[in-house]
């Protein structure tokens, strides 16, 4: 649009110079003022293309009718674009060549035309006013241009700077939690599991060592998950679910009865970096079940409607809120007994764990809840919904709805 009203507005000055108002009068009929000013506009409207139809016309206009108009637009462009050094050197000595053929033709025709043109204060004046003037402020134009451009990529590489930087930031005080997580919990889990296998060794009743075996099998778990927490502390990137299953953990042994001692060589205990193995599903939720029975609560699995295969990150998240559940009874209501329910429904998954009043009133341990706010984050990513409720009869409801 800014084109189209440069081109009208050449057109109209170069009318009014021809006609006398701004220059030196043509005597050329009216039409082929109009022509030869309608030429000059069609120019500057091309000019968002190219400029150099527009100095051709300037030069002819201007050496022919003094018509300066063309000339000084295109000036103008010149600066805007040419090579600082040869390019403006070269139009400055195309200008001067253009100044004295119009000096010359100005001689041949006397009057006011030879005064604008041939006298040499009016001359240079024209030559200044109508070349040197916007050939200048086109070059500043575009070094200011160029200032700008510059300065925006200053800031655009600061910014990417002062991110890398904050990257940078973040994995390192990634790693820092990572390394104290190692030292305060891992070393206190090895111990718990040492502890264990001592005494399932030593014990002289069966139902002592089951305990304890169990102790050491739960341990080594712990400390598989904590291992995998690291892992995700040391990556540098990784996806929303895939950040909430490692920092669950994964499980290290397979299912075995308490009373059926584990010969298979075992991980070494501070073995944070062993090969990772598949995340439990739905099909490990017996074996989760049978370890909270051992522990002494009657836990009774339900299942309704008609089970079909879903995906594994809709089975692994109906596993943790499982686990989390049974968690929070053995932490705050005792071996009080717990209904688990599991519901395929109509294109969708859904998780009930139900547990009767405890026996005393539960105490308050630190960090309690955030387990629930985890859960609630991982089933919202599944486009799901979380919903925990005290029921009247002093139990506690954790229920599930997750997108099958």
């Amino acid at each position: 649009m800014r084109f189209v009203l440069l081109g009208a507005g050449i057109f109209a000055t170069s009318l009014f110079v021809m006609s006398g108002q701004m220059g030196v009068p043509s005597g050329l009929p009216l039409p082929v003022q109009v022509a030869i000013a309608a030429v000059a506009g069609v120019a500057a409207w091309h000019a968002r293309r190219s400029w150099w139809p527009l100095a051709a016309v300037g030069a002819v206009t201007y050496a022919w009718l003094v018509v300066w108009p063309p000339l000084l637009v295109a000036s103008y462009f010149a600066g805007r674009t040419l090579d600082r050094s040869r390019g403006i050197a070269a139009y400055i000595g195309a200008s001067l060549v253009v100044c004295a053929v119009s000096a010359v033709i100005g001689e041949a025709r006397d009057g006011l035309q030879e005064l604008m043109t041939a006298s040499l204060g009016n001359a240079l004046f024209m030559a200044l006013g109508m070349i040197g003037l916007p050939l200048a402020v086109g070059m500043w134009t575009r070094a200011r241009a160029e200032v700008l451009e510059a300065a925006r990529e200053r800031a655009q590489r600061l910014e990417r700077e002062q991110v890398m930087r904050a990257e940078q930031a973040r994995a390192q005080e990634r790693a820092r939690i990572a390394r104290e997580m190692h030292d305060v919990v891992a070393h206190r889990v090895s111990l718990i599991v040492l502890h264990a296998g001592a005494l399932e060794v030593r014990a002289t009743d069966e139902e002592t060592a089951e305990t304890a075996a169990l102790i050491g099998g739960i341990g080594r778990e712990a400390l598989t998950n904590l291992r995998d927490v690291l892992g995700v502390l040391r990556a540098p990137r990784v996806d929303a679910l895939d950040a909430l299953d490692a920092l669950d953990g994964l499980d290290a042994l397979e299912a075995r009865s308490p009373s059926q001692p584990d010969h298979r060589p075992r991980p070494a205990l501070g073995d944070l970096d062993a090969g990772y193995r598949p995340q439990p599903t739905l099909g490990d939720l017996d074996r989760l079940l049978d370890q909270s029975r051992a522990l002494g609560i009657a836990v009774t699995r339900h299942d309704e409607g008609e089970p079909r295969p879903v995906e594994e990150t809709v089975e692994r998240t109906a596993y943790r809120v499982i686990q989390e559940a049974l968690t929070n009874v053995h932490k705050h209501a005792g071996g009080v007994p717990t209904d688990v329910l599991l519901r395929f429904g109509d294109g969708e998954l859904q998780v009930e764990v139900r547990n009767q009043a405890p026996h005393a009133p539960p105490d308050e341990l630190p960090g309690a809840g955030w387990g629930l706010v985890g859960l609630r984050e991982r089933v919202e990513l599944l486009g799901g919904s979380l919903r925990t409720s005290a029921e009247e009869s002093g139990g506690f409801l954790v229920s599930a709805r997750i997108p099958a």
